[in-house]
């Protein structure tokens, strides 16, 4: 029996064996004939492969793979060996000026751009910026638990020293003072620090690194023009130099080497604070391999590069059997510091400088145009790069494109 539904078959029950259903038809437009159409609708039924009608296709498979198996054996595939930060730390400090490592992006060289990035961070995060704040102006942190408190303990370095600096003229845009009547000091701010590699760290990078950084600022790109008034010969501040036409910013150059003698914290300047604590620091460990890595960002990138070309030119970095310790800095968005003859000197000591820059920060374009660059290549990524090379080995720079890739 046959369940109409809608005069049509109903598909929820069928039969086994259907019955004809009749289907009253339309009037045909033509023929004057009207009869009634009879359809049948018969289940069709689906035709699944055998195992048997299987069988050759899977044993002309099994055939193709042994086959394939058959003409790998004997083919030994060498695997690259796991190169590590205590192998290549040489080439990543700049030892071969980068060469090769920017496009494509090394990723040894990114993580240590990373870790140094975040240890010239700490330099804001652990600066107190509160002017109701007895201690505005200082570091928030005691030394022996400092990157704990960062939760930079992973790092693996020990701060040996906080740095201190003054400056002889109000400085609103950069010098932060307490409202208190009397604060820690009137006169002095915390600009960074020093710290060293433990014996764990030290032995997974395959040196004992000193790394100092510098406190930049964080308020607006005008702060610039502070600092930067006029080019002033280097050794017009104690700074020795055989060469009297190398020059910086005055106002980088004074803050690095002023200081106030009725300040117990700046009764040395920055400058002196950091040459005695690499002196001691190379002395303690002068039976291991060293390196200096100085980072900084704004500011803190300025006084990083003028303070590696003091180590070098003072000659620091020599240690008591002759043997020079690598001297790097990792700048992160700084202005331009000096003119052309202290680029030159700087790279001549053999200091290696690699700036990193985002394109639409205006303060690494900001200074006197004294650096003479050209276009040397291009790389994409997930932030894309611009790698610029002086005329000179050793005057790269690494600018951070902050657009997506595209295409």
């Amino acid at each position: 029996m046959v369940l109409p539904y809608n005069e049509y078959w109903h598909d929820t029950f069928p039969l086994k064996n259907p019955v004809p259903t009749p289907l009253l038809g339309r009037k045909l437009p033509f023929g004057r004939l009207a009869r009634k159409e009879y359809a049948i609708r018969i289940p069709k039924k689906s035709r699944v492969s055998s195992l048997r009608d299987s069988l050759p296709m899977v044993s002309n498979l099994e055939r193709e793979i042994m086959k394939e198996e058959d003409d790998n054996d004997g083919v030994t595939i060498a695997e690259e060996p796991t190169r590590g930060i205590a192998d290549a730390w040489q080439e990543i400090h700049g030892q071969y000026d980068w060469a090769g490592m920017l496009d494509p992006f090394d990723p040894l060289l990114r993580s240590e751009l990373i870790r140094y990035g975040e240890m010239a961070q700490a330099c804001y995060d652990a600066f107190d910026f509160d002017p109701f704040s007895r201690y505005c102006g200082s570091c928030k942190f005691k030394p022996s638990n400092f990157f704990q408190c960062l939760g930079l303990s992973s790092h693996g370095y020990n701060l040996t020293r906080n740095l201190y600096a003054t400056y002889n003229i109000n400085l609103p845009n950069f010098f932060k003072r307490s409202l208190w009547p009397e604060g820690w000091s009137p006169t002095a701010n915390w600009m960074g620090y020093v710290a060293v590699s433990n014996d764990e760290t030290s032995k997974n990078i395959g040196r004992r690194d000193i790394t100092i950084a510098w406190r930049g600022t964080v308020t607006r790109d005008d702060w610039v023009a502070d600092f930067t008034d006029f080019l002033r010969p280097v050794t017009l501040n104690k700074i020795p130099c055989p060469d009297p036409t190398v020059k910086v910013e005055s106002g980088f150059l004074h803050l690095y080497t002023d200081k106030d003698k009725s300040c117990r914290f700046c009764k040395y300047s920055a400058r002196e604070q950091i040459l005695a604590e690499v002196k001691r620091l190379i002395q303690l460990y002068a039976n291991e391999d060293l390196s200096i890595t100085i980072t900084g960002h704004s500011l803190g990138s300025a006084l990083a590069i003028i303070n590696a070309y003091d180590m070098a030119e003072t000659g620091v970095d020599v240690m008591e059997d002759g043997r020079v310790v690598p001297i790097s800095v990792f700048s992160f968005s700084g202005p331009r510091v000096g003119n052309i003859r202290f680029k030159e000197r700087l790279e001549g000591l053999g200091v290696k400088v690699l700036r990193v820059v985002n394109v639409h920060d205006k303060v690494p374009r900001e200074g006197r145009k004294v650096y003479a660059c050209q276009q040397k290549g291009h790389c994409t990524g997930e932030q894309g790069y611009r790698l610029f090379k002086g005329s000179l080995p050793g005057s790269t720079t690494l600018v951070a494109m902050s657009e997506q890739r595209a295409g």
